[in-house]
């Protein structure tokens, strides 16, 4: 069989710069839009990115620093264009992020223009956020069709994990932008076997790696499968053609990493997460390798090779558990049955066949991802299926429109109504694990879902009904993410292990838990969040000192000694708690919250800081983040993120004290599981060698005075 569907061949007419400079005939034509458009193509893309922008950041200033640990990068490169190229977590230097530094390149540059603030930081990730639907929107259009195009954007933008990481400052917005990039210039050399297209879909999968390592790499094999099926020249050319998209993707992203591995250790920071100060070994294993099989050195706690461990189980119905399912899973089921669907009609046509090929494209994309994440045994956090949303909204804009005008087939009109029903039972059955969360929606998406895939088969018979029947299906399919999208929106994040929409109870299909009542990496009790009640100011602090992601005033900072002995390392009253089915141990409270700083603890830290290196060092890169974005003054963090990095060593940093470099140390804190116990060696020595304070709740030492 093959396809009828048309494919749209007229360039897209670009934005001009000033549209209010411009004639009222040519205004008209911008808004207009394609000369074969429908009128109502381009006002419903821009109502789409508009409504998209308008979610994206509408009170985004609440989460104020959002995850602290790259907020504190941000303004260490605001400040310092050695730190700002590395990735560092200090000005002075002292540690990396365990990440590539791409994302944090841009959230910097803002910050230079604009000041330091959430929003200068958080802003960029929205728009990153606005741009990936539009140019998902373009991608699928243009083989599919504009309402396919905005299907697909749709879906994208309101799966609740993309509302998330669009309105947080993790590597993922700017990753999801990239490899969508990647599938766009891709379809653009199915189309006409241009190397140049080809190769630029090399170099976006490279700009992914400076962004996240390897997972960028996951959607690799879409890309080339999608051109060896589909590309028009002969088969040797295509190969060639793809290896020199391959030697781009080398290029583009083996520059950054040859440049830190040539220069000598003593004239950069030390590249965090790895054990021998080494980019190559941090991208092959704890970030590699290590994610796949469990065996990280020095995370806070994991898998192990065993199930998933304590990351949570394993298997093919991973993305349905409730720790995964309402972030990703929503149109999951319906993006399945209309992939097969959709590839079982396309069966037969052509080799060249662009229907097929975006099929193949987006579904390798879907299925490959999906299952690595499924299968991964290694540190695992819900929001990483952000990664799925551009697939999933594509697969679904293609099957939904592909099985819709082919619904005369039997075949096809059956699958679409499977689809639309599967739908609106899943999303009655997520629903569920959230009673209290408008408990009437479940009723009306469940009965909608009924009526919409029974008109299917019926508008064959009864054409007038298929304009209500489509709708109403639409409806249906985006209610659920929807919702959560908007209750995701309208709460604050913080911390380390964000997750959208409200908490959840009950399992999913999976043998995995789920959030059990978790919420952020803290007890469903704690604001969302982890904000404290009556807000945070936008980049500041909540009235009475408390700082964007931290505790209120009397509470312990993570790392600190809570009042009445509460011991260093443990979780604080009010501080984090691994999520349920979530990394457990290894000093988890301390290590996934930035600290609480008092005002009475930040003029110290202020007093005579121009005259030290760092102001103060403490265990694990959450911590040192709060002190350093209170103060705005490098803070050193001992045994990087997880506390388990051999930096400094117990001599290096008894020599930075020896020179005057550190002014305080901040107690408590433990190292992660695993890796070095530097860390721990340097506690020991400043307890034995320092007399301890307690200001503001924090147990504080004074480097210079022995």
């Amino acid at each position: 069989m093959t396809s009828t569907l048309p494919v749209p061949d007229v360039a897209p007419v670009d934005p001009p710069a000033d549209l209010g400079a411009l004639p009222r005939s040519r205004r008209s034509a911008f808004l207009r839009g394609r000369a074969d458009d429908a009128p109502w193509v381009r006002p419903a893309l821009l109502a789409l990115l508009a409504l998209t922008g308008v979610l994206y950041i509408w009170g985004l200033g609440a989460s104020g620093w959002g995850n602290a640990f790259y907020s504190a990068a941000v303004q260490a490169g605001s400040e310092s264009w050695k730190a700002f190229f590395y990735g560092s977590s200090d000005a002075a230097n002292s540690i990396t992020v365990d990440k590539t530094p791409a994302s944090l390149w841009i959230m910097a540059l803002s910050v230079r223009l604009f000041g330091l603030s959430s929003w200068s930081i958080l802003v960029p990730q929205a728009l990153l956020g606005v741009a990936t639907a539009g140019l998902l929107f373009g991608t699928v259009r243009r083989w599919y069709g504009p309402a396919a195009g905005l299907i697909a954007g749709a879906v994208s933008a309101l799966t609740p994990v993309a509302v998330l990481m669009f309105r947080f400052n993790n590597p993922d917005a700017l990753l999801v932008l990239l490899m969508v990039a990647g599938a766009y210039a891709t379809v653009r050399a199915v189309e006409n076997g241009s190397t140049r297209w080809l190769v630029l879909a090399g170099t976006f999968v490279g700009l992914g790696f400076l962004t996240k390592m390897l997972q960028a790499l996951l959607v690799v094999p879409a890309y080339a499968l999608a051109y060896l099926i589909a590309g028009p020249p002969r088969l040797g050319r295509r190969i060639g053609q793809l290896l020199l998209a391959g030697l781009a993707l080398v290029v583009s992203a083996g520059w950054y990493l040859a440049t830190v591995e040539l220069v000598p250790a003593s004239m950069r920071p030390y590249i965090g997460g790895s054990q021998n100060n080494s980019l190559l070994e941090l991208t092959l294993g704890y970030n590699g390798l290590g994610r796949l099989n469990g065996n990280e050195t020095g995370s806070v706690g994991g898998g192990g090779g065993n199930g998933g461990g304590g990351w949570g189980e394993t298997g093919l119905l991973r993305m349905f558990d409730t720790a995964q399912g309402g972030q990703i899973s929503w149109l999951l089921p319906a993006a399945l049955i209309v992939l097969v669907a959709g590839l079982v009609l396309t069966l037969r046509a052509a080799r060249t066949d662009r229907l097929r090929a975006g099929l193949v494209l987006w579904g390798t994309w879907l299925l490959g991802t999906g299952l690595i994440f499924s299968f991964m045994q290694g540190i695992f956090h819900a929001y990483y299926t952000v990664a799925l949303a551009p697939a999933v909204g594509a697969v679904v804009g293609m099957g939904a429109m592909l099985l819709w005008r082919a619904r005369r087939n039997p075949f096809a009109s059956l699958a679409l109504a499977a689809a639309i029903g599967v739908t609106a039972w899943w999303s009655w059955h997520m629903l569920g694990w959230s009673p209290e969360f408008l408990p009437w929606l479940r009723w009306v998406v469940l009965a909608g879902g009924v009526v919409a895939a029974l008109a299917v088969p019926a508008s064959v018979r009864l054409p007038r009904i298929a304009p209500a029947g489509a709708g109403l299906a639409l409806a249906v399919a985006l209610a659920g993410p929807a919702a959560y999208a908007v209750q995701t929106a309208s709460e604050p994040h913080t911390g380390s292990i964000p997750s959208a929409g409200p908490v959840v109870q009950g399992g999913g299909l999976g043998p995995g838990g789920g959030r059990g009542g978790m919420r952020d990496g803290a007890p469903g009790g704690r604001p969302p969040g982890g904000t404290a009640p009556g807000g945070t100011a936008p980049g500041g602090t909540a009235p009475g000192g408390t700082a964007p992601g931290g505790t209120a005033p009397g509470g312990t900072a993570p790392g600190g000694t809570a009042p009445g002995g509460t011991a260093p390392g443990a979780p604080s009253p009010g501080g984090a708690a691994p999520q349920d089915g979530g990394p457990r141990g290894g000093g988890m409270g301390g290590l996934l919250n930035a600290a609480t700083v008092s005002d009475e603890l930040k003029t110290l830290l202020d007093a005579d800081a121009d005259r030290y290196t760092w102001v103060a060092a403490a265990v694990g890169s959450q911590n040192a983040s709060g002190y350093q974005l209170a103060t705005q003054d490098p803070v050193m963090a001992i045994g990087g993120f997880n506390g388990s990095d051999p930096s400094p060593t117990l001599a290096q940093f008894q020599r930075y004290v020896a020179e005057k470099k550190i002014h305080y140390f901040v107690g408590g804190g433990s190292g992660g599981r695993g890796g070095s116990n530097s860390s721990s060696q340097i506690a020991e020595w400043v307890a034995a060698n320092y007399t301890a304070e307690t200001v503001g709740g924090v147990t504080l030492y004074d480097l210079t005075a022995p």
